[in-house]
């Protein structure tokens, strides 16, 4: 009987900690698929916090603290984070559309398969960030530096890098570069880039490129 007890005992389901959707914001709290939309949480410190799959649409968490916090799958549309510290967070698969990440420090951060339409990210420090295969149409990186970005396998369409900086070069592999700005930059060695990339793409005198490739008779920028 003691025997059976114990295998019985074994056999029992392990029930993990389930998120405390009830808790104020602190660090390293569990929010996970949370909803905590319309809130208003400026100034929070949500240090290495699992809000994975956490609804934190149209929520305000400017001048925050979210190093290292999990937010993967976390819908994010409308918030914004303007000031934020976001170094080395997982914003993989987050959808973001219209989000504020003017002036954050995301350093070490990664957005793969993100969808960041018209995401804006003036301002912002993004070096060594994964924007791997992320949807980044009209998203705005005016004056943001992106040293080391990778762009791999991201739509790029009509993005704005208007004057963004950056000591080591972005990886634009297979990225779409449809109207994408790159006007001014200096991309002589940027990785990845194709001479169709670059028909597609708005450039000016100022632009750069790498050897081998050539600047168009006529960029194809539009207005719009």
């Amino acid at each position: 009987m003691a025997a059976l007890a114990v295998g019985l005992a074994c056999a029992a389901p392990t029930v993990s900690r389930a998120a405390d959707c009830g808790t104020s914001p602190e660090a390293g709290l569990d929010w996970s698929e949370c909803s905590k939309n319309n809130l208003m949480l400026e100034h929070s410190d949500l240090k290495g916090a699992n809000l994975a799959g956490t609804n934190l649409s149209v929520t305000g968490l400017s001048d925050s603290n979210l190093d290292g916090a999990h937010l993967e799958k976390a819908n994010l549309t409308r918030a914004w984070f303007t000031g934020s510290s976001m170094k080395k967070a997982d914003l993989d698969r987050v959808l973001a559309y219209r989000s504020g990440f003017a002036k954050v420090t995301a350093d070490g951060s990664t957005f793969a398969s993100a969808e960041l339409q018209r995401a804006n990210f003036a301002g912002a420090h993004l070096t060594g960030v994964d924007f791997q295969k992320a949807e980044l149409g009209r998203a705005n990186f005016e004056k943001a530096v992106v040293t080391g970005a990778n762009f791999k396998l991201a739509n790029l369409s009509r993005a704005n890098f208007s004057g963004v900086t950056f000591e080591a070069p972005m990886n634009f592999d297979r990225a779409f570069m449809f109207l994408t700005n790159i006007a001014g930059l200096d991309l002589s060695n940027a990785k990845g880039l194709l001479q169709p990339q670059i028909d597609l793409a708005c450039g000016d005198d100022k632009t750069k490129l790498p050897q081998g490739l050539n600047k168009p008779s006529d960029w194809p920028c539009g207005a719009d």
